[in-house]
């Protein structure tokens, strides 16, 4: 009788696990959202198929506002806490080397491991020291970026490799075919238990600086046509002063923006860098091509769910940058895209502004599991599954440079503390509707307002004509609002605004 009982019981359990969709989620680095070809902003000569494919397949989110840098995005993701919330976490020894307290700073795979699921991360690790391998992950093969600030900047040859807590030593060949081959492996039944449903973190680290393409893409886009943004030149009326003057790019004889220091592949003119970023994208929509063919040859595609997002943009050149980390559409707006045909809609634009605080909650839901920590994003699912669905929430976003959670309660003085060595400072933005408000989060600074409808590419400041007073106040009392909610610091000590 026990026997039979247990034998139910089994079944039962095993049918449960089955019907428990796998996620693959796929996130690369400083992917803006114009190097995707179904994205509207992006270049009419850029190329990506597979991930065209797989917008067609599922929902593409027209506006994620996922990160400002690499170290808190990756953060965000793994708990749905923006860079305020992030208690514990602290930027100590040579850079990028970072620690944290599990305890405090809780992830997400821990709880699906708790939870009948097996997981594994590939590829760049750069969330503290510890990777978690046993904790949050049963299986990792990772560049542990902090872990090994020496090797900190070989993206893409000759990383420091670590699989499952144990160093590797250096290993050859383009880290984003490295990543797909060991993504390919696990698909296939490699360092996982095939008997429960698996959630993967594949994170590439292209197309961070310094923006190599693999050698058979050092050909691609031989011909194209660019035109250089707008305001690439100083100085730009409307904008606060650090970027107002910025001159990364400068003029040569003929007028054409070449960086004023340094030089890339193709050459030092905006258009050689941008060819070069480009490029980078090649092996990382050769690799997801890889990948989901490699979901359907194994039978796994039908019950995966494919999420594809980076951990922010990237601007070119763009209100004077050379830069991710500042408010603008164009230095921070990411391509994001999940799919899962069988439940999910296809070929479906989402035209609501959406935050990377919630994406972790929407896994959550994903996989019918609750959530045991409040988080400060929200789940996605009601958006996935009608996209036309109005969406009224606002999408807040914070910039504390290398300071975390009770770290960024007050908002430092000493400048050294308040920007980064680019020159960007602290700064606090809400999108919401139409309108992007920002405040630079220093005393006496303008704020700024835009009409994304009308001027996406934020040239003209609304905030400085009278007409607009009573919108910025609007949205500054939603921002102040949004940083309560998320129980922001300095939520009631922001600096007061210049004329």
């Amino acid at each position: 009788m026990y026997r039979i009982l247990f034998s139910i019981l089994f079944i039962s359990l095993s049918l449960s696990a089955e019907k428990k969709p796998n996620i693959l989620f796929i996130y690369t680095d400083d992917q803006s959202h114009r190097t995707v070809s179904c994205y509207e902003e992006a270049y009419d000569w850029v190329k990506t198929p597979n991930i065209d494919k797989l917008a067609k397949q599922g929902v593409r989110f027209k506006s994620a506002y996922i990160g400002t840098w690499c170290m808190p995005s990756r953060f965000t993701m793994l708990t749905g806490l923006l860079q305020p919330r992030m208690n514990s976490v602290k930027m100590t020894g040579k850079y990028p080397a970072s620690t944290y307290d599990p305890k405090v700073m809780k992830f997400w795979p821990k709880v699906f491991r708790e939870n009948g699921y097996t997981t594994a991360h590939v590829g760049k690790w750069h969330t503290g020291v510890d990777t978690g391998y046993g904790r949050d992950w049963d299986y990792q093969i990772v560049w542990n970026r902090p872990g090994y600030p020496d090797n900190a900047f070989n993206y893409y040859y000759d990383q420091q490799i670590e699989e499952n807590g144990k160093a590797l030593g250096i290993i050859g060949g383009y880290s984003t075919d490295n990543y797909t081959k060991w993504a390919d492996n696990y698909l296939k039944g490699k360092n996982r238990d095939t008997s429960k449903p698996w959630a993967l973190w594949l994170c590439y680290a292209g197309t961070h600086g310094p923006f190599t393409p693999a050698d058979r893409h050092m050909k691609a886009y031989p011909k194209f046509n660019y035109e250089a943004p707008k305001d690439v030149f100083p100085p730009r009326a409307g904008k606060p002063a650090h970027v107002k003057h910025r001159d990364t790019w400068v003029p040569d004889a003929n007028g054409t923006p070449i960086l004023k220091k340094g030089t890339g592949i193709h050459g030092n003119s905006l258009k050689d860098m941008v060819r070069q970023y480009h490029q980078s994208v090649l092996a990382i929509d050769e690799g997801i091509g890889q990948i989901i063919q490699t979901l359907k040859d194994t039978g796994q595609y039908d019950n995966t769910i494919i999420i594809f997002t980076s951990d922010q943009g990237f601007a070119w050149g763009h209100h004077g940058f050379k830069l991710k980390v500042a408010p603008y559409d164009d230095n921070i707006k990411a391509p994001f895209i999940i799919s899962y045909p069988k439940e999910y809609p296809q070929n479906k634009v989402v035209k609501s502004q959406v935050s990377g605080a919630d994406i972790a909650p929407t896994i959550f839901e994903m996989a019918n599991i609750k959530a045991p920590w409040d988080m400060d994003g929200r789940s996605l699912m009601p958006l996935i599954k009608n996209p036309d669905l109005k969406w009224d929430y606002p999408v807040l976003m914070t910039y504390t440079m290398f300071f975390y959670g009770e770290d960024t309660h007050e908002i430092p003085t000493d400048p050294k503390k308040l920007y980064h060595k680019s020159g960007v400072p602290w700064w606090s933005s809400i999108t919401s509707g139409k309108y992007k408000y920002i405040q630079t989060l220093v005393k006496g600074e303008i704020p700024e307002l835009y009409d994304l409808e009308s001027d996406p590419a934020e040239l003209n400041n609304l905030a400085l004509k009278d007409e607009y007073k009573d919108t910025v106040k609007k949205l500054r009392a939603e921002m102040i609002s949004e940083l309560k909610r998320t129980k922001v610091g300095f939520a009631d000590s922001l600096p007061e605004v210049g004329e």
